[in-house]
């Protein structure tokens, strides 16, 4: 991925999100920049200081709960994060916990270079998900997949 690509096609899921993926390449913009948002991510649910909160309008497969949190400057790697970004995230992680009714789920973030994240967008973003155990196709000792570097 070069410099002004904000995205990469290589790491994009099956479907309809490819298709979009590929289009926001032919246009050279970043889906996640706060003037793209609403573009492409039709269900916000908050703007912070710091982050940007949404439902991933493509969320993984099996998954019941699925909230992006997108940092509001175009970061891509965490060292460039302040600490106030870091302690605005943990706040909005423990209220969306309790404010979505996450039972459990994970948490994980993607920064740096994508080719080493499983990123389709170069922007630094985090993922809170809850997996659907109740989904035909989830078996409780493999859970959902998601590419992680």
């Amino acid at each position: 991925m070069s410099k002004k690509e904000f995205v990469d096609n290589a790491n994009t899921r099956p479907g309809e999100y490819r298709g979009v993926i590929k289009a926001i390449s032919e246009k050279g913009f970043c889906p996640f920049c706060p003037e793209n948002i609403e573009i492409h991510h039709k269900k916000p649910l908050d703007v912070r200081t710091y982050w940007i909160i949404t439902e991933n309008m493509w969320p993984y497969e099996m998954t019941e709960k699925h909230i992006l949190l997108i940092h509001r400057n175009h970061l891509d790697h965490l060292n460039s994060m302040t600490v106030d970004s870091w302690i605005e995230l943990l706040a909005i992680i423990k209220e969306m916990n309790t404010t979505l009714d996450i039972s459990g789920g994970s948490f994980f973030m993607r920064f740096g270079d994508t080719k080493f994240t499983g990123a389709s967008v170069s922007h630094l973003h985090c993922h809170l998900i809850q997996s659907n155990p109740n989904h035909e196709d989830y078996e409780v000792k493999k859970g959902l997949f998601v590419r992680l570097g």
